[in-house]
């Protein structure tokens, strides 16, 4: 019986060769993972770049002992008001001073109408930013130095909304305390 159904049922076969033809690559010479490397290379650019030549030209980018009786607007470096901005996880705090420390602005991202943990956002930072800018442009102040302290998310976002302020940064310097004795960290965890 099975065969009587095979013999009604013949589904014919079709024969499908290879629609392609593959072959192996032919290498023409051996790879050796233990070749000495010539004496040049990876050494080309050397070669094109006269490296003083380069550190004469951004010679005026570090700071010398004349550097502080350069004029910015009219004005020397060792007279320009400086924005201080202190920068937590928590909060960012803009206090702009002249050049003898005395405070004339001071803006923080809670001042500003951010609260909780919104303050710590570098998009508040650079709000905040470009309000203590507005305020210290409608004072006369065009041309300020900005000192950064501490670690937080609003660090270059603070820099960055002062310059969109309108105010043109003249230097930037770091001043975040670094301890030499730190607290004692925390004990192992047992588990």
């Amino acid at each position: 019986m099975l065969t009587a159904i095979k013999n009604t049922l013949r589904i014919p076969v079709i024969n499908l060769g290879r629609l392609f033809q593959t072959s192996a690559p032919i290498a023409t010479e051996k790879f050796v993972h233990k070749r000495i490397p010539q004496d040049d290379e990876g050494v080309q650019g050397e070669k094109i770049i006269d490296l003083d030549s380069v550190l004469k030209s951004k010679q005026s980018l570090f700071p010398t002992l004349e550097s502080d009786n350069l004029l910015f607007d009219g004005m020397p470096y060792n007279q320009l008001p400086i924005c201080n901005i202190r920068v937590t996880h928590n909060n960012t705090i803009f206090t702009m001073t002249d050049a003898a420390g005395i405070v004339k602005l001071i803006r923080s991202c809670g001042m500003e109408g951010f609260k909780n943990t919104k303050k710590g956002t570098n998009i508040a930072a650079q709000t905040t930013a470009i309000s203590i800018a507005t305020k210290a442009i409608d004072r006369g102040v065009k041309t300020i130095r900005v000192r950064v302290r501490g670690l937080g998310p609003g660090r270059l976002a603070a820099v960055k909304g002062l310059q969109m302020g309108g105010l043109q940064i003249v230097s930037v310097t770091d001043n975040t305390h670094v301890s030499w004795n730190p607290p004692r960290p925390r004990k192992a965890r047992r588990l």
